[in-house]
């Protein structure tokens, strides 16, 4: 009976245990007309290959378990950051306050070095083909066109 049962059942389910072993050995005892009333299990021997697999079970147990709450944690922080990037779509000057709250925050440590990107769509204008100058206009500001004789 006890080898059917998980490191987790003998410990933390005593009571059906020891329900099922006294079902079994009602059954056992009722020709002699004997009624069990009662039993509880106070100590079990378990081989050391048995507590061995059992520790090994146990284990994977608490990894699994540890698992899955850090994927619940993560899920619920992609959540939150999926709510946040939605709001902050709504209003670029969101993103803009945010963008700088972050440069602030890393450049608290003056031993660092920041690497400021900035949008292509403001220095594009800059970067677009020169404009030819003129000639210089007369110190008298009136414009003289080319005479052509």
């Amino acid at each position: 009976m006890l080898g059917q049962s998980s490191l987790d059942e003998l410990l933390g389910a005593r009571d059906k245990i020891n329900e099922k072993l006294r079902a079994i050995i009602d059954r056992q005892t009722e020709s002699w007309g004997i009624k069990v009333g009662t039993v509880e299990l106070k100590d079990a021997q378990l081989a050391e290959s048995m507590v061995r697999a059992l520790a090994r079970q146990a284990e994977a147990e608490r990894e699994k378990r540890a698992k899955i709450i850090a994927t619940e944690g993560e899920f619920q922080a992609a959540q939150v950051l999926a709510n946040a990037a939605q709001i902050i779509s709504t209003q670029p000057a969101a993103l803009a306050l945010r963008y700088m709250q972050t440069l602030l925050d890393m450049g608290s440590n003056q031993n660092s070095t920041i690497v400021f990107p900035i949008p292509i769509e403001l220095i594009r204008p800059l970067l677009a083909a020169p404009v030819p100058m003129s000639a210089p206009l007369p110190a008298n500001g009136n414009v003289v066109s080319p005479r052509s004789t």
